[in-house]
């Protein structure tokens, strides 16, 4: 929301009015009719989805791999991987490498995955398939927000999912495995896969999601190992099992997240957007707090019900009202805010500013 420089001034250094911005910025927002913009937050239109496009991987006869691009909404059948990165990025095969031609790939120690993700979606009858270390060119910061926003999505929209494990052996296990039900149950059951926030949305997003060890063979897949996975990460099962995630609440949901670890801290609130199917803009740098009080801000939008628009408005006002009392006593300027309603009427302290700002008024 646009506010005039005085109000801007009592933000930088009141908390009370830090407060009453975060509610005018809930609240009114929230009035159709009312124009929003937000050069702090840039929001995206969530029509735009539709809009966007899904660069996809395809294996040539002769091993080379092509990308394909397409509209997000008529993008091909597809598989998507799912996997863990190494903590030197730079041994992942990236958009770069593939652009580039196949053999920059080939020598880096992840081009395994590539392999792994082309040879099971051929088996299933996919043409394409879709991996997050080469498929986004993180270089361009509009590509990465725009992918971000739509991974769930994506994931989604997969025909198949394949989690590699890379941590996880199907041919050597220790002798207290014997026991369990699968010689590979103990370390499937430590993986770190379960550990990373952004593995979160892909477990939960694709109907189809199949586990496999680093030796390729199949271990099972979320239904028929949907008891480890439950015991391991608290999920419920019916969410396991494909239910609308709005089902489960908000609290609930965070809880799924709350011993995961991303590698930049801001994705702790980044990896959680398609869980509560909102949309908002990356903000590198901002911190983990911040990122996860604008993003619990997006999850607790009120309804555009009267009433809670009108309740909204008038706690906002009465805290705005309570930044006068931070100013010496004097008349009050009313601001008019424009919009397509007509004016709204906010009483903000002009004269009681320090001269600094005075001039602005």
């Amino acid at each position: 929301m646009v506010l005039p420089d005085c109000a801007n001034y009592a933000l930088s250094d009141s908390p009370i009015a830090a407060e009453a911005l975060d509610l005018l910025d809930t609240h009114f927002k929230n009035i159709p009719s009312l124009n929003y913009s937000s050069s702090v937050y840039p929001r995206t239109c969530p029509d735009c989805s539709s809009c966007l496009t899904m660069r996809l991987l395809e294996r040539k006869p002769d091993g080379d791999l092509v990308f394909r691009e397409s509209a997000d909404k008529d993008a091909p059948t597809y598989a998507i991987l799912s996997h863990t990165w190494l903590a030197n990025n730079n041994e992942e095969v990236s958009f770069q490498d593939v652009e580039a031609g196949t053999d920059n790939g080939k020598s880096k120690a992840r081009w395994e995955k590539i392999q792994f993700c082309a040879d099971k979606a051929a088996a299933d009858g996919l043409r394409y398939f879709w991996i997050d270390t080469c498929c986004i060119d993180k270089k361009n910061a509009v590509e990465l927000q725009e992918a971000i926003n739509s991974m769930f999505r994506w994931y989604q929209n997969a025909s198949k999912c394949y989690v590699y494990l890379s941590d996880v052996s199907s041919g050597k296990w220790k002798a207290y495995d014997q026991s369990s039900e699968f010689p590979w149950d103990t370390t499937f059951r430590l993986s770190r896969w379960f550990t990373r926030g952004w593995t979160l949305q892909e477990l939960l997003a694709p109907r189809s999601v199949e586990f496999f060890s680093r030796e390729h063979e199949r271990l099972g897949d979320k239904r028929t190992l949907e008891r480890q996975i439950h015991e391991v990460t608290n999920i419920a099962i019916p969410a396991l099992r494909g239910n609308r995630l709005s089902q489960f609440g908000v609290d609930e949901r965070l809880s799924w997240a709350k011993n995961r670890q991303t590698t930049r801290e801001e994705d702790k609130a980044y990896s959680m957007l398609g869980i509560f199917d909102i949309q908002m803009p990356l903000l590198y740098g901002e911190g983990e707090e911040k990122a996860l009080k604008r993003l619990r801000r997006e999850i607790g939008e009120p309804s555009n019900s009267p009433e809670m628009i009108l309740g909204g408005i008038a706690k906002c006002i009465k805290l705005l009202n309570e930044i006068r009392g931070q100013f010496r006593e004097g008349d009050d300027k009313i601001r008019r805010v424009s919009s397509n309603a007509g004016f709204l009427t906010v009483p903000l302290v002009s004269c009681l500013m320090p001269a600094r700002v005075a001039h602005r008024m």
